[in-house]
């Protein structure tokens, strides 16, 4: 559960932009989505390994721009 105390004399629009931070920095709202609706194992597995693949595709991409 993501907290954020109000300190003295702080006005709420800051302690807003503070718990907003907190949120997005707790990856609490991408998290929300990700469970908003049930995904079978094999459709994660598949959206996991996508995502490796962009990864290693974007790292070879890059290293070979470094040689050149």
């Amino acid at each position: 559960m993501t907290r954020v105390v109000i300190d003295d004399g702080e006005s709420f629009d800051s302690l807003l932009r503070r718990f907003n931070k907190k949120v997005q920095s707790d990856r609490l709202m991408s998290e929300i989505r990700r469970r908003r609706f049930f995904e079978k194992p094999s459709v994660i597995h598949k959206r996991k390994r996508a995502a490796k693949l962009r990864k290693s595709r974007r790292q070879t991409s890059k290293e070979r721009q470094e040689y050149q």
